[in-house]
Formats: C-alpha cells, sequence, structure tokens
C-alpha cells in the first residue's frame, strides 16, 4: 500500500455541492458499500444500513419535507418574538440543509440496533447502561462506515456531502416516506454525484492543536 497516495485522497476529499446530470450508476454504488462494511465496528456488530436513491422525483420529495419543517421551525420561533433567528434559519441554514438538491445520488446512511453476544450474555443481564448508549454505539458505528463510504466515493472520481440537516429538521417524516421502521435511526445523508465544482481546502487545527502525546 503506498501511503502517500492514501493521505492525498484523504487530503483532497472535499464536501461538494454542485454536481453535473451525470448518473451514479448502481454498479458503483455497489462499489462504494462494499467499501464502507469493511468499517471498523463494536464487537463487529456492523451497524449500519443504506438506502440508496437515484429518483430526482423521491430526492425533491425529501428537500420538499426538509424546506417544510424548516419553516415550521422558523414559524415558531417568531411566534417567540425571535424574529432574525427564524429569517437566520431559513436564508442561511436552509440551503446549507438541503444541498443535495441537484445531487444525482442520495446515500441515506442508517444506525441499526446494536447487538452482540457481549450484549446478550452480559452488559443486558447486568442492565450496564440504558438503550440510549446501545443506540449511540450504532451510529459510532454507522459512522465509520460512512467515512468509509466518502473516501472512496473521492477515490472513484465521485464527489460527496455528508449533511444532518435533514435528520435534525425531517427524520421523521423522511423515515416515513422511505419506509424505515422505528428502530433504525438516520444517521446522515450523502449526497453523491459527478463534481461540477472543485471546492478550495478549507483550513484545518494544526496537529500539535488537537493532539496530546502522553509518554
Amino acid at each position: 500500500m503506498d501511503y502517500l497516495a492514501f493521505k492525498q485522497i484523504v487530503h483532497d476529499r472535499r464536501s461538494v455541492r454542485k454536481f453535473s446530470d451525470r448518473p451514479v450508476t448502481s454498479e458503483q454504488i455497489r462499489e462504494l458499500i462494499d467499501c464502507a462494511r469493511y468499517a471498523p465496528s463494536d464487537t463487529n456488530s456492523q451497524t449500519w444500513e443504506f438506502i440508496a436513491i437515484v429518483n430526482k422525483e423521491k430526492i425533491k420529495a425529501i428537500e420538499d419535507m426538509t424546506w417544510a419543517e424548516l419553516h415550521a421551525r422558523a414559524e415558531a420561533a417568531e411566534a417567540k418574538g425571535l424574529n432574525k433567528e427564524a429569517r437566520l434559519l431559513v436564508k442561511s441554514f436552509g440551503p446549507y440543509a438541503t444541498a443535495f438538491s441537484d445531487a444525482p445520488a442520495l446515500i441515506v446512511c442508517l444506525a441499526t440496533p446494536y447487538n452482540s453476544k457481549f450484549r446478550e450474555r452480559i452488559f443486558d443481564p447486568i442492565a450496564l447502561v440504558g438503550e440510549e448508549v446501545w443506540r449511540e454505539e450504532g451510529i459510532k458505528s454507522s459512522c465509520l462506515a460512512s467515512q468509509n463510504l466518502m473516501l472512496a466515493a473521492h477515490a472513484m472520481g465521485l464527489a460527496t456531502c455528508p449533511m444532518t440537516g435533514p435528520v435534525l429538521l425531517a427524520e421523521r417524516p423522511m423515515k416515513q416516506y422511505l419506509g424505515i421502521d422505528d428502530t433504525r435511526q438516520v444517521n446522515m445523508v450523502i449526497a453523491l454525484g459527478h463534481p461540477s465544482e472543485t471546492p478550495g481546502k478549507l483550513p484545518r487545527k494544526e496537529v500539535d492543536a488537537i493532539l496530546t502525546i502522553i509518554e
């Protein structure tokens, strides 16, 4: 393995919000999920599933329900006298939360319940932690798989943009629309396609600012 080539993939990946009309094939999506599924997970629980939407009308429907929920939140804020915040929510956060609208594919990343022999035989009998902790464990592993997917997409010449805005605003109607049962959590959505822009590299914190080595 060439470390420098891999590092270049990591450094060059961007969150892209503008895509060409060129479609993403089912074969490409399957290749990306093949990479995603090799992410590490807590006790190999593999708490992830993916829904790939390549129908533009269905992607538009998810955009519409996100906007509807966003406007409802803005109206509630206005009713509390938070007019400035409501305006910013719509004008600033709205386009950011729906930047998947022109992507030819939308990957809905799900976190499934954490189950393992350790939980069944040890953790649950002694009530080690509450159910909310196990739900969080599912999210953690799902995030690792999602990162695999995005790096693989970049290496393939595709672009991605991970977004949680639709989840924060419209997870419930999205789950109903896509037939996702209540045992699954929507972790994030990832816009996927061929890029029509190349965003510049954003600044990152220096290594010394985020690393502590204890000897």
